[in-house]
């Protein structure tokens, strides 16, 4: 119960928001011209170097589709209550050993924002680039259509992961402020989960993370893939070479789709696999290799 007493006000609007703006979304398409989803093992199609961009054709929602975004958001709060606790030891035990007071200063929830916003870059990026990390992501990635459900297809080990942001603790920022910045981070990003959105002005485009921006990371296009990590700034993408402008259009889902809407499955079927994988690894080193190498490694085949 100490958890459900911590839900501030606007924890407690999101939900409804979440409701009513999916139903929004969805009335929306419906009036559009909306495409097919393509074969479970479609390759996605190459950029042939046209500068030209594709139009914005919607794929729409699907009862199973949405119903596995919904579960796997379920599961993700219920996993946020039990792990409540643990997290905010383990962050005050950094903070009590913090460096800096840069947290306290007036401004602070600002600064915050930032600071947490520059670390789910590198946190996000890791995530696609260690199969470990990659496995509490994948889930989040696993939708072939793209629509403000696929916002709630969150993370049930973020544990895995929360370690990235000590540094917010070792520079002053206490526990409330931090969990601020990450409640209003994640929030900012729902909206960008969305065909209804086509482009926004130039200049929010260059600062921002915008829908088109992250549809591009949603994408299994080969120039799609492991793009535009930012959460509300697009800034760190253009700063660390790892943004790509959308101009193709975008073939959403994973390069090999899991085939389940079940969440659960979604949730932990790469964990699987890579016990599988180091269960038939011959040595050591492929078992290392297999849990933190990037996503998709394989041993060399002998000669």
């Amino acid at each position: 119960m100490a958890g459900i007493r911590k839900i501030d006000f606007i924890d407690k609007i999101t939900l409804p928001i979440f409701a009513a703006t999916m139903v929004w979304e969805h009335r929306v398409l419906q009036k559009r011209r909306l495409r097919k989803l393509v074969d479970v093992d479609a390759i996605a199609p190459i950029d042939g170097g046209d500068p030209t961009p594709d139009q914005l054709v919607p794929l729409g929602y699907e009862k199973k589709d949405t119903a596995g975004s919904l579960g796997l958001l379920v599961g993700s709060i219920l996993m946020g209550f039990v792990m409540q606790g643990t997290y905010e030891r383990g962050y005050n035990f950094f903070f009590r050993r913090r460096v800096s007071r840069l947290g306290s200063r007036r401004g602070s929830i600002l600064t915050a924002i930032i600071a947490w916003d520059f670390l789910y870059y590198w946190n996000h990026r890791k995530t696609h680039e260690v199969r470990l990390f990659w496995a509490d992501h994948v889930a989040h990635h696993s939708g072939r259509r793209y629509n403000l459900s696929t916002a709630l297809r969150q993370t049930w080990s973020g544990f895995l992961t929360i370690w990235m942001y000590v540094p917010m603790a070792l520079v002053g920022y206490n526990y409330s402020t931090f969990m601020k910045a990450r409640q209003l981070n994640l929030l900012y990003q729902y909206w960008i989960h969305t065909e209804a959105i086509d482009r926004l002005p130039e200049w929010a485009e260059k600062i921002f993370n915008t829908p088109s921006h992250h549809r591009v990371h949603h994408g299994a296009n080969k120039q799609y893939i492991d793009k535009n990590y930012g959460g509300i700034l697009i800034v760190w993408d253009r700063l660390f070479k790892t943004f790509e402008p959308e101009i193709r259009q975008v073939q959403y889902g994973l390069t090999k789709n899991i085939r389940t809407a079940n969440p659960i499955k979604m949730a932990y079927q790469e964990m699987a696999s890579i016990v599988s994988d180091v269960k038939k690894a011959d040595n050591l080193n492929e078992r290392l290799r297999y849990v933190f190498a990037e996503p998709g490694w394989e041993p060399e085949a002998a000669a």
